[in-house]
């Protein structure tokens, strides 16, 4: 029987934790933003809190997205899988043609609406999440069927990859491929698909980095920033320095040097510099045991629904874990000089309105995730047993409908 949208919320709990986690994740980025921006949004905007004002915004409007997420059934996103993908592929290509596309730094990865930008990628990593949970859920346990049908998906998955490398977004390329890749292993695909797909994959990258002469200069200069830290590595060192003036307990809120246009990039890319130069190396450790405390909570989601048979849900709220853990990786490796640099956002913390409201979204699925499979008696599924499988895959619908 169908309920209400609402009717779900009066009869499950809510993880408390996992919110508490993702609150207390949000109001850390807030404070932070106004504290690595201050100095630059004073200089460039004639006003101290520019950035901060416009971060209350997005956070505003990804609560109300949030909203919208969790309202939505989750089978929505299954159904409508395929739509977002085809959607996020052609503002993908709209995103490179002069004039439709805002170019930032080199980089066109933007599509202007007036008071903000949105940046497309964003989007691309929700949908394409999406329909890759859908189709392996649909296959699950069989598989995929032969070589011709992994040709398509992977043919499929290039072509994003392809679109998001000519804006260039290396950052976004490497996290949505190795997060399909993530996927895929959950699923079950069988490992002799993995070889190819891997040595493709390592060539591929090999390629673009040698056919980008930035890109293989930053590749070398990580190696040794101090080498070049007025040229190549200069972005690094400061980011080293910042670190270095952090210590154990920091300078304390609001005190740091590098943020007074020392760093670039100081309140969105490398704004965990800023967080370590503030808080010290144990306010950084808190920070990254409060990311890691809410990437077990969604894992435990995961969990849940392979024990409820949803296997839409587990691959969909697995590949959230992932994505977020490669996001938090990869950032904070930048800033420590452990990765090449490369622009990509820390999920709630950095500002941006576009990566705030899709991890918003993205949390809001999990979340919602985990109220249904809530809502549905625990039973121990057996393989060998497909009526009780049907049985439970029936109540998730009827939870989700």
């Amino acid at each position: 029987m169908k309920q209400s949208p609402l009717a779900i919320y009066s009869r499950t709990s809510v993880d408390g934790t996992m919110v508490c986690l993702w609150l207390a994740l949000l109001s850390i980025g807030l404070i932070m933003v106004a504290s690595a921006s201050v100095a630059f949004a004073s200089a460039t905007y004639d006003d101290s809190w520019y950035f901060f004002k416009r971060h209350i915004m997005f956070l505003l409007i990804s609560a109300l997205g949030a909203g919208v997420v969790l309202l939505l059934p989750s089978d929505t996103w299954r159904r409508f899988s395929v739509p977002l993908l085809i959607i996020a592929i052609v503002l993908l290509a709209a995103v490179l043609v002069p004039g439709v596309g805002k170019r930032v730094n080199g980089a066109q990865r933007w599509i202007s609406f007036g008071l903000f930008a949105v940046q497309i990628s964003e989007i691309a990593k929700f949908a394409v999440l999406m329909f890759f949970a859908s189709y392996f859920a649909q296959r699950y346990p069989q598989g995929l069927s032969g070589w011709r049908e992994f040709g398509k998906l992977i043919s499929l998955l290039a072509l994003v990859l392809l679109l998001l490398v000519l804006e260039p977004d290396f950052g976004s390329t490497v996290v949505i491929a190795a997060t399909v890749i993530a996927v895929m292993f959950i699923a079950g695909l069988k490992l002799r698909y993995f070889f190819p797909l891997a040595i493709g994959a390592v060539a591929v990258m090999a390629a673009i980095a040698i056919m980008s002469p930035y890109r293989l200069k930053r590749l070398v200069t990580f190696m040794d920033p101090w080498a070049d830290q007025f040229n190549a590595g200069y972005q690094l060192t400061q980011s080293l320095i910042a670190f270095g003036r952090g210590e154990w307990f920091g300078m304390g809120l609001g005190n740091s040097l590098q943020k007074l246009f020392y760093l670039p990039e100081a309140h969105t890319d490398f704004i965990f510099a800023i967080y370590a130069e503030e808080f010290g190396m144990l306010g950084g450790v808190v920070l990254l045991a409060l990311f890691g405390a809410l990437i077990m909570r969604i894992l435990a989601v995961f969990r849940t629904c392979m024990s409820r048979a949803n296997h839409f849900l587990a691959f969909a709220v697995f590949g959230v874990a992932v994505l977020f853990s490669l996001q938090v990786f990869i950032n904070v490796g930048v800033a420590s000089g452990l990765l090449p640099t490369k622009g990509l956002t820390l999920p709630f913390i950095s500002y941006g309105g576009s990566s705030l409201i899709v991890s918003c979204a993205l949390m809001a699925f999990v979340v919602r995730a985990d109220i249904e499979m809530r809502a549905i008696p625990e039973k121990k599924i057996s393989v060998t047993n497909p009526s009780r499988v049907r049985h439970t895959e029936q109540n998730t619908a009827e939870v989700s409908a």
